[in-house]
């Protein structure tokens, strides 16, 4: 059993590969799997709508499950909640595998978002009190980033299985790599208090920490939203946005992907800004860039300068790398933190959730110009949020 850290002699390397591998190999599961999962419902008969459907069930399993979730990292910790997720989510892939009617394979899918949910909510909590907090936003930018670079790479390795033995090549390497990160999860060490008691204080639920804490939720929590939002949203921009410009597929995956690469590189720096300068020092930024690449957006008429701006949105989305989830962690009491970040992570999840359909509501009404702008003016004012919001609700160090 490992109390939590000492700031003196924690040394955030010494987890590194139980606290950040899972994150990793879960990360190379669902990117291996989100490309060929449409492609797996339109082999079954699914309409081009249907398939859309089905790939929004991973979103809907995690939106529905994160309070669910906290509930039970809060009752069997989060080294059980991760080995629980994993051997739920090797489930779910194998349904997918095997059953090849689009029901059977939409509760497959389903399950993976649930299992997702599961997953992320006790990496974040183990971490929350596994590194002190003078580290705690480079820790979670680091497992954010790790995140990333398991998204970038799992398409690379599910390829070459699909070129083997076909679609379900995809779904094979993403069993392996969660049933990996079980296994590593596995020898994560438990976390007790100093004393081995369970935190002082009356039994919170998720209806108390609504009341004790709405002040956060209706000012960072809210800002929190707005940077989902702006963030699923530009998942979707670059690739309409170039369709718009005429662009072949293979021009705009090269800009996506140079976009991601920009992403992944600078999630470390970002977090030790985090945890000298203040969360504020990257919040601001990073979403300022992000509004303002989007109305920039628009106005660019070819693939050089829609390079130019993809960059400097992987940029600012990059720096922001953990942020949620720091600030999740910061504000979280010590008595019932499953529960509060199973809150945060559902308001998060509410607004990427929100912001595609969004955009899709503006461009259909209006025109797809107006609707990249608009998701500009929401980065904007997460901006303004956050900046207003973080310097009067500073967190106490727990």
């Amino acid at each position: 059993m490992s109390k939590a850290a000492d700031p003196q002699d924690f040394n955030l390397w010494s987890i590194a590969i139980p606290a950040f591998g899972p994150s990793l190999l879960f990360g190379i599961g669902e990117g291996a799997i989100l490309p060929v999962i449409p492609l797996s419902a339109r082999d079954m008969g699914s309409s081009l709508a249907g398939a859309a459907l089905v790939v929004s069930l991973i979103g809907i399993g995690s939106l529905v499950s994160n309070i669910p979730a906290s509930i039970i990292t809060a009752k069997f910790g989060e080294r059980l909640g991760m080995l629980g997720a994993s051997a739920l989510s090797l489930v779910a892939m194998l349904i997918c595998v095997f059953c090849h009617n689009l029901w059977a394979f939409g509760a497959g899918v389903f399950l993976i978002g649930v299992a997702s949910a599961v997953f992320h909510l006790a990496r974040q909590s183990y971490l929350t009190e596994a590194v002190p907090p003078l580290m705690r936003a480079r820790a979670m930018s680091t497992l954010g980033g790790v995140g990333r670079i398991g998204l970038f790479a799992g398409p690379f390795i599910g390829a070459l299985l699909i070129h083997l033995v076909g679609l379900p090549g995809a779904y094979w390497v993403a069993a392996v790599a969660v049933t990996a990160a079980g296994v590593v999860a596995w020898w994560l060490p438990d976390l007790v208090n100093a004393d081995g008691a369970a935190p002082a204080g009356p039994k919170v639920t998720v209806v108390s920490l609504l009341a004790t804490h709405r002040k956060v939720f209706l000012t960072v929590g809210i800002g929190v939203l707005l940077v989902s939002s702006v963030r699923s949203s530009r998942q979707v921009v670059v690739p309409l946005w170039a369709d718009n410009l005429g662009l072949n597929p293979a021009v705009t995956s090269l800009i996506y992907g140079l976009s991601g690469a920009i992403d992944m590189l600078v999630f470390y720096p970002a977090g030790k800004v985090m945890d000298k300068k203040g969360r504020i020092a990257v919040a601001v930024p990073s979403m300022v860039l992000m509004g303002v690449s989007l109305l920039l957006m628009p106005l660019t008429t070819g693939a050089f300068s829609l390079l130019l701006v993809a960059l400097l949105i992987g940029f600012g989305n990059g720096i922001g790398s953990g942020l949620i989830m720091t600030l999740g962690a910061d504000y979280s009491p010590r008595n019932g933190r499953a529960q509060f970040l199973g809150i945060w992570r559902f308001m998060a999840d509410a607004g990427g959730s929100s912001g595609p359909a969004i955009l899709a509501g503006l461009t259909a009404a209006v025109t797809l110009p107006f609707g990249i702008a608009a998701t500009g003016l929401l980065g904007l004012g997460a901006a303004a949020m956050l900046g207003y919001s973080i310097p009067r609700n500073r967190p106490v160090s727990r």
